[in-house]
């Protein structure tokens, strides 16, 4: 299915998606931490990058495929994991794995997300991954796992970038929760949003569904918000992640990494790939770019460890980018959800197909044929 071309770009899926969802839920999906410094040095930074053509030059086409971790993939990006989805858009995390298995690109279930492992793994026949934030206790902790591992999910991403929850003054004036607040502003948002508030009522109020075995019943909004605060009060170091690393089988990824130092501890400790990131800007306002962080670890660590990359890339040229500054792939997580917030149940096909025609046009005016060799057009 071509995607729809009344919304070609990122831009306009978000013009869309602000028409159709309350204030509070997109101001949490489009937002960052503080003055969203960094959230705009993300992709700012991103764009200063530049490509080379090489016109005359042997070429037949492109191809987008992309090999990660023994299985290849129909082109170098996928859908990066997104906190309380069904609060934005009810059933989206169903909506975007069912796309991801239909074209073929991983999708990474959230542990505070509004489907469960179980189901996710269902949904893609044991493709999804799946992102852990480290609970403070041992015994959740290992359940989550084992039940990730029983569900056949093959690759576990341990998030790192979280010690602390992000200062959001958007949130914070929204009163933003699970479920959310039903203060007087909030109600009449909700009104306004027929669509969204109809599907909601037909999907259910959304839960953190992976979480659910281990919520006392019939917490408030007050007691579950203390209930997260001390389940995910855990930060991670050598101690903790030994374990992890011991108890899961298949391939372990560290999610949030941001510097050379922790690139070196994620390969000691034994890590199979890491994720550049800063959270989508979400966590620390005066922290780098991610594009300027990876290109700091791609230079210490390119071929002693699979990079990936999310963080600030809105379009098929972003993308392009990225991979060509180093990363051996590269993972989106707002833009999805405006598309399906946008489109409903046909955002995430939608996003798929417009990334990898953006994707695909780039790399035929390079004269590029794979992915691989992006990094040889890099201009600056």
């Amino acid at each position: 299915m071509p995607f729809n071309k009344q919304y070609p770009s990122v831009e306009d899926l978000r013009t869309r998606a602000q028409q159709k969802i309350p204030r509070f839920a997109f101001e949490y999906l489009d937002g960052g931490c503080n003055e969203d410094v960094n959230l705009h040095r993300n992709t700012s930074d991103i764009r200063e990058l530049t490509l080379e053509p090489r016109y005359i030059r042997p070429y037949t086409k492109s191809d987008l495929s992309t090999s990660l971790f023994g299985h290849t993939y129909d082109a170098p990006f996928g859908i990066a994991p997104v906190g309380l989805q069904g609060l934005m858009w009810p059933n989206s995390p169903k909506i975007l794995a069912q796309a991801a298995k239909e074209h073929n690109i991983p999708f990474i279930l959230s542990t505070v997300t509004t489907l469960d492992i179980e189901e996710a793994c269902k949904i893609t026949d044991g493709k999804a991954w799946f992102q852990l934030y480290n609970p403070a206790e041992e015994a959740i902790r290992n359940d989550i796992i084992d039940r990730a591992q029983q569900a056949g999910c093959e690759v576990l991403v341990l998030l790192c970038d979280v010690p602390t929850f992000g200062y959001r003054p958007r949130d914070y004036k929204n009163g933003l929760a699970l479920p959310p607040k039903m203060s007087m502003a909030n109600i009449l948002q909700i009104l306004s949003r027929p669509h969204w508030a109809l599907q909601t009522l037909k999907h259910g109020i959304p839960t953190f569904e992976t979480l659910r075995p281990y919520q006392p019943e019939g917490l408030n909004l007050r007691q579950l918000g203390a209930f997260m605060d001390k389940t995910f009060s855990g930060r991670l170091n050598a101690e903790r992640i030994k374990p992890i690393r011991d108890r899961w089988k298949g391939k372990l990824v560290l999610k949030g990494v941001a510097s050379v130092e922790d690139t070196k501890a994620a390969i000691e400790l034994g890590f199979d790939g890491i994720i550049v990131s800063n959270h989508g800007g979400r966590q620390l306002d005066a922290g780098e770019s991610s594009i300027t962080a990876l290109r700091k670890i791609v230079e210490e660590y390119s071929n002693k460890i699979t990079i990936m990359q999310d963080s600030g890339m809105r379009s098929g040229p972003d993308i392009a980018r990225c991979l060509s500054a180093g990363a051996d792939f590269t993972f989106l997580g707002r833009a999805f959800m405006y598309s399906v917030a946008a489109l409903s149940n046909k955002g995430g096909e939608h996003a798929i197909d417009m990334f990898k025609t953006q994707l695909r046009q780039n790399l035929e005016q390079l004269c590029c044929e794979r992915i691989s060799d992006l990094p040889s057009h890099l201009t600056n």
